[in-house]
C-alpha cells in the first residue's frame, strides 16, 4: 500500500470536496488527519471532534472524518444531532467506500468521495438553509 500523503493540491480538492458538499447540507464536515498511532481510535476521534468545537453548530450536526495513516485506519462520526435522526448503521456505507479506496491507496479519491457522499446523506436530514453559515472551517486539520 502506498503512504498516506497529501499535497496541496490534494488538500484543495478535499477542501473544495468539503464546501460543495456543505452547498447541499447545513451539517458541517472536518476531516482531521493524525500523525500518531493510537490504541483507541473512537476515543481519539471523539476528542478531536470536541477540541474542532464540533458539537458547537446550531443544529449539532457537524461531521468528522478522522484519519490515521500510521494505524491505517479511518473513523467516521457525527454528532448527537445526527445520530438523533438517522439509523444506528447510518456511516457504514461511507466508512466502508472510503476504506476500500485507501486499501487501493487512493486516498484522496476515499475521502472526496466520503465527503460527497456525507453532503448527500445529510441533505434529507439537515437541507442547506438561506440562513445557513459556515459554521466550521473547511480545511483539513492536523494531529
Amino acid at each position: 500500500m502506498k503512504e498516506f500523503t497529501l499535497n496541496k493540491k490534494d488538500q484543495k480538492k478535499i477542501i473544495k470536496a468539503i464546501q460543495e458538499a456543505e452547498r447541499n447540507t447545513s451539517g458541517e464536515i472536518r476531516v482531521h488527519i493524525d500523525a500518531d498511532p493510537a490504541p483507541n481510535h473512537l476515543e481519539v476521534a471523539v476528542a478531536v471532534f470536541h477540541s474542532l468545537k464540533m458539537s458547537e453548530t446550531r443544529d449539532r450536526n457537524g461531521v468528522l472524518f478522522h484519519v490515521s495513516p500510521k494505524d491505517h485506519n479511518f473513523t467516521i462520526i457525527g454528532d448527537i444531532g445526527i445520530d438523533a435522526v438517522t439509523p444506528d448503521d447510518f456511516w457504514d456505507e461511507i466508512r466502508d467506500v472510503v476504506i476500500k479506496k485507501f486499501k487501493k491507496g487512493k486516498y484522496v479519491k476515499g475521502l472526496v468521495k466520503g465527503i460527497e457522499m456525507a453532503g448527500f446523506a445529510l441533505q434529507k436530514h439537515f437541507p442547506y438553509q438561506d440562513d445557513d453559515q459556515n459554521e466550521l472551517p473547511d480545511e483539513i486539520s492536523w494531529g
